[in-house]
């Protein structure tokens, strides 16, 4: 598993505490991290801590972002997992411009297959997939973010 990868599931991890349990990220992560038996990269941590503060710190707008997509859900009977992933994949879409779209999308849903139900694949993808188009077409469609083959 790559590096981004286990960032990515390590910040599910910690929106999902987050979410549930409340608390402040800066607390969350360094227990998290403290609570590991193995070595992390620094990368990994770096990377983890930029996804859980980012997508904090901008939920509510993030949160908007969901709800105005998702039209037969609320976000309040999301399930905790798919809401995450969505609150991850959206951050990483308009925040992190040096990741391309297709890669956000493609690790969201495979994340969801793993973590979520059965459904919750089709569920993010149906919503980042527009999210994406209406929100990054400058992304979406520029060739330098396609992932290479």
């Amino acid at each position: 598993m790559g590096t981004r990868r286990r960032a990515r599931e390590s910040a599910l991890q910690l929106l999902y505490q987050l979410d549930v349990g409340g608390g402040e990220p800066s607390s969350a992560i360094d227990r998290y991290w403290g609570e590991l038996e193995e070595p992390l990269d620094v990368v990994l941590k770096d990377f983890a801590r930029t996804l859980v503060e980012g997508v904090w710190g901008r939920r509510e707008e993030i949160d908007d972002m969901i709800a105005s997509y998702s039209t037969n859900w609320k976000i309040s009977r999301m399930a905790a997992v798919d809401k995450n992933i969505l609150r991850m994949a959206i951050y990483e879409l308009l925040y992190c411009v040096d990741i391309p779209v297709k890669v956000t999308l493609n690790e969201a849903i495979e994340i969801a297959k793993k973590y979520g139900t059965t459904e919750s694949g089709a569920f993010v993808n149906g919503i980042l997939d527009n999210v994406a188009r209406d929100r990054t077409p400058q992304k979406f469609h520029d060739p330098s973010h396609e992932v290479p083959k």
